[in-house]
């Protein structure tokens, strides 16, 4: 039989233990962050019906998706966590209590050209707040509280949140007279940071038509220190501006009550967010350091998210962190914590006798108090099985040989600091736990300039 040669697909993230448990550790935090502002859990399919996941069709989605064939059912893989969310409120509508909170961490697959920072199967980390009919503005102003809760607490401190309402947009080129162009200019301006603004305004007058005194004026707006002292001169023009302007003054009012410091957001005026179905507060989070990043959690309000499932009107607002790209650029820019404990298990267990019980014993009683243990019976030299227990960082090794065994007691090595103590099991036991209980504090992100910034320290030093 020939060998097939082991690879893994471009486009796919394959870890190595350490860096796998590191990725779980910030599920687990993201998970905990989410549950705190009282979403719950969901998971759905990641194999759905063709027709419902392309319900909205066209554009890039039908070139991007994975879509096969099983008998008779035409199926797709999902591209992402929002149709699914869609499909699940549309079906369970009079079974959910509203407003319906929920977060979902899961898989989603693309099928784009595989580059840097871009995969084909991704982790989504989203939360969405649905309403039955309409939602307060409360919400809008609670999700940013959401992500500086969620960041600080994987460890990222420099970071900046960027606001916007879509009303506001939306009412500023009808002042303007632009509403005829209104999507080319939305979705133009959104590029604004990627291509500068003279590009921006070569392709609104020469693409859109725009005048080129109303694409001046517009780029000044969008550039001003003060965006709602900016705003100003405006207001009284268009209903749906003032409804944006107020909205926004509102979440921002708001956001410094929920908790958001005054340095981790901004009103952002060039923040449109593509997607047509955005509709009201529209967010994007920037790494302050490496805003060639791009955003690494976006999201807004939108008026009616199961328009294709449902007559029911159920408007939202949520947000998206693609967990994976995210973690992929943490690594690169060397901001994963090299000092959490990523070992498999809290205490490597060597028995030195042929019978096994006490070996089992002890590792019985380590588990039973929450101590990670891993019994090493394999017939190996006693120095390999110590570079085992190395390689994988395990912070203790426990000895049971006759002596003990008569004892009644087990020798513990701390593997760090070399101290070897022969104890009780029980002393043993309250040791290791005391000991790894201090070794698994810490986040998975150590966020460098932060620390230098507070501490007076030099970035480029660990």
């Amino acid at each position: 039989m020939a060998q097939v040669k082991p690879r893994t697909l471009s486009g796919f993230m394959e870890l190595l233990p350490a860096r796998q448990v590191q990725f779980d550790r910030m599920v687990d935090i993201l998970r905990k962050s989410y549950s705190l502002y009282g979403f719950t859990p969901l998971d759905t399919p990641a194999v759905e019906a063709a027709e419902v996941l392309l319900a909205k069709g066209g554009g890039e989605t039908e070139k991007q998706i994975y879509r096969f064939q099983k008998g008779d059912s035409d199926l797709a893989l999902r591209f992402d966590l929002t149709v699914p969310l869609a499909k699940y409120v549309a079906l369970h509508q009079n079974e959910l209590t509203f407003p319906f909170r929920r977060f979902q961490i899961a898989k989603v697959y693309r099928g784009e050209r595989a580059q840097k920072g871009r995969y084909r199967e991704f982790y989504q980390a989203d939360i969405d707040v649905i309403g039955d009919g309409a939602l307060d503005l409360v919400n809008e102003a609670e999700i940013p509280a959401i992500i500086y809760k969620t960041f600080t607490a994987l460890g990222l401190h420099r970071f900046k949140i960027r606001v916007n309402n879509r009303k506001v947009l939306n009412g500023l080129f009808a002042v303007l007279g632009l509403e005829a162009q209104a999507g080319d200019v939305m979705r133009t301006i959104d590029k604004l940071e990627k291509i500068g603004p003279e590009k921006v305004r070569a392709i609104l007058v020469d693409d859109f038509a725009v005048p080129g005194q109303a694409a001046g004026e517009l780029l000044a707006l969008l550039a001003a220190a003060d965006p709602m002292a900016a705003l100003a001169p405006f207001q009284g023009k268009n209903q749906l501006f003032d409804q944006g302007v107020a909205e926004l003054e509102t979440v921002v009012r708001y956001m410094s009550a929920f908790g958001v410091p005054e340095d981790h957001f901004a009103v952002d005026l060039t923040i449109a967010r593509g997607l047509d179905y955005y509709t009201g507060t529209v967010y994007e989070t920037v790494m302050l350091d490496h805003p060639e990043v791009g955003s690494i959690c976006s999201g807004g309000r939108y008026d009616n998210l199961a328009e294709y499932y449902a007559d029911k009107k159920l408007p939202g607002v949520g947000i998206s962190i693609g967990l994976t790209r995210l973690f992929s650029v943490l690594e690169a820019q060397g901001y994963l914590n090299g000092e959490m404990n990523t070992a498999p298990a809290d205490v490597l267990i060597l028995p030195m006798t042929e019978d096994l019980s006490p070996a089992i014993s002890f590792a019985t009683a380590l588990r039973e108090a929450g101590v990670r243990a891993q019994l090493h019976c394999e017939k190996k030299k006693f120095k390999q099985k110590l570079s085992y227990a190395d390689k994988l960082s395990i912070p203790f090794a426990a000895f049971l040989g006759e002596d003990e065994i008569q004892q009644g007691k087990v020798t513990v090595k701390n593997l760090g600091s070399g101290e070897q103590q022969t104890l009780t099991p029980e002393e043993a036991v309250a040791l290791v736990r005391e000991t790894v209980t201090a070794l698994s504090g810490g986040t998975p992100i150590v966020d460098k300039p932060y620390y230098a910034e507070k501490y007076h320290l030099d970035p480029s030093q660990d």
